[in-house]
């Protein structure tokens, strides 16, 4: 195989290895040059992927890895997540005695999700699972307080069963279809026991569905993003999904085309499930990082609505690409609003951010709408062109259940934006919250201003970067 293809996944790979060696012999205080090792080689993986979209689609010789429209958006979109996350954290792990390792583990898990999102054969797709979650589990444990310590047991012990449980299932589909590859899986699944497939194929699915914290396997979601430092909790909850729900389209795209399994009824029922709970979770939450997490939930859901259209429409890839572009811009932008206000831990204690800090509270306002899906922000295409390919696949009444869920979800948004405008009390409590004069975490408050930008940008001028992805494909 030729090595220049992998370019952007050995560039994160090296990024991870020079940040943990340098980070050994670098004193404390000067720990800043390893942030910037990492994020050189975060942006040094983006650029080699933008490089490599103007080749053709291929798949490696091995037929277990595939570099199409998928792993283009994934090699560009989770690098800019994880710099992101870095830029977030650099004000909370500067000078800690494990600054390095959070930006080596932050690398890692980047390189998992790319490696997911391009597999197209079950060995490759177990092991970048495994690269993209052993070092996230230590991660949302960084604090080591004592919230963030049982959120990463949890984190843990509900991703090691649902480690098993996708080992368990490439096991039997391998087992079954006596192949490793998509391909040659797509011609023997057919003949092979519809049961047995059945069983594989959801213990697989169930593993992937963990990583993106879709319903049934969530449980772990409001834990750990309330219990890990705000930085994690945006990485959390935003960049896994795009590995994970990327690997989700493709097994079923190229591995299960042909065979007697219906996709699109328990694929259309998780999306239903997700979108449902998630919004009706997060009516009365007060506290910002559960509600994020349950809004994670609901959005999953949406995503999963593009998944449920895979046989169906020739929109469904577009949409989803498109649809975790925009995501991972509008939620990393309001869990930058929330970095950037570390005190403010209730919807009350963003009483007065409109008048205190403006530009912090319209990105926030911004960025809530945006989850929405109000227009113009990118989230609104991203489920546009989601409702579009699911009416073509026949899912009439799954776009009603998300038009529904889109308008609900409207209530918690505004349970947050609305205090924004209101005015501080005068005997308010001074330490805490959006209305107190108390200084905000600039390097988060500028990422907020720029992701915020970034989401009406995406929706405004959303032809340049949907126009490609409707024409790109899974190569085979």
């Amino acid at each position: 195989m030729n090595p220049g293809l992998l370019l952007p996944e050995s560039a994160l790979a090296a990024g991870a290895v020079i940040a943990l060696l340098a980070g050994s012999w670098t004193p404390r205080r000067l720990q800043w040059i390893v942030r910037c090792v990492a994020l050189l080689s975060l942006a040094a993986a983006a650029v080699f992927a933008a490089a490599a979209m103007a080749r053709p689609a291929t798949v490696t010789p091995e037929g277990v890895y595939a570099l199409d429209a998928a792993l283009h958006l994934a090699r560009v979109a989770v690098p800019a997540g994880a710099a992101i996350t870095i830029l977030l954290a650099a004000g909370h792990v500067a000078g800690h005695r494990r600054e390095s390792e959070f930006y080596v583990l932050v690398l890692l898990a980047a390189l998992g999700t790319v490696v997911m999102a391009g597999a197209s054969g079950l060995l490759v797709l177990a092991a970048g699972y495994l690269l993209a979650s052993i070092p996230v589990y230590a991660l949302v444990g960084f604090g080591k307080d004592a919230l963030g310590t049982e959120a990463a047991l949890k984190y843990y012990l509900m991703g090691a069963l649902s480690g098993v449980l996708l080992l368990t299932g490439v096991t039997t589909v391998f087992g079954v279809g006596a192949a490793g590859d998509y391909a040659t899986l797509a011609r023997t699944l057919p003949d092979a026991s519809a049961g047995v497939v059945a069983v594989g194929t959801t213990a697989l699915v169930a593993g992937l569905l963990f990583k993106s914290g879709a319903v049934p396997v969530h449980f772990w979601v409001p834990d750990a993003t309330q219990g890990a430092p705000a930085p994690v909790a945006a990485f959390i909850t935003t960049v896994p999904k795009i590995g994970a729900l990327a690997a989700i389209f493709r097994f079923a795209d190229q591995a299960l085309g042909e065979t007697a399994l219906n996709w699109p009824l328990p694929a259309a029922l998780l999306a239903a499930a997700s979108m449902t709970l998630g919004n009706l979770a997060a009516f009365f939450q007060d506290d910002v990082r559960r509600l994020l997490a349950y809004s994670t939930i609901s959005q999953v859901g949406y995503l999963l609505v593009a998944v449920a259209a895979v046989h169906g429409s020739d929109t469904a890839l577009s949409s989803l690409l498109f649809y975790l572009a925009a995501y991972t811009a509008t939620n990393l932008g309001a869990f930058a609003v929330v970095c950037a206000l570390p005190r403010a831990r209730t919807l009350a204690d963003y009483t007065g951010l409109m008048r205190k800090r403006p530009w912090l509270a319209l990105s926030l306002i911004v960025c809530l709408l945006g989850l929405v899906g109000t227009p113009p922000t990118a989230v609104f295409i991203g489920k546009l062109t989601v409702f579009t390919a699911a009416l073509d696949a026949g899912l009439v009444w799954l776009v009603v259940l998300a038009a529904v869920n889109t308008v609900a979800s409207l209530f918690y948004y505004l349970r947050w934006i609305l205090p924004v405008f209101r005015t501080a009390a005068d005997d308010a409590p001074a330490d805490r919250g959006g209305g107190a004069d108390v200084p905000v975490v600039r390097w988060s408050a500028g990422v907020a201003v720029v992701a915020a930008a970034a989401t009406l940008a995406l929706g405004i001028g959303s032809s340049p970067l949907l126009d490609p992805l409707q024409t790109g494909v899974l190569v085979r």
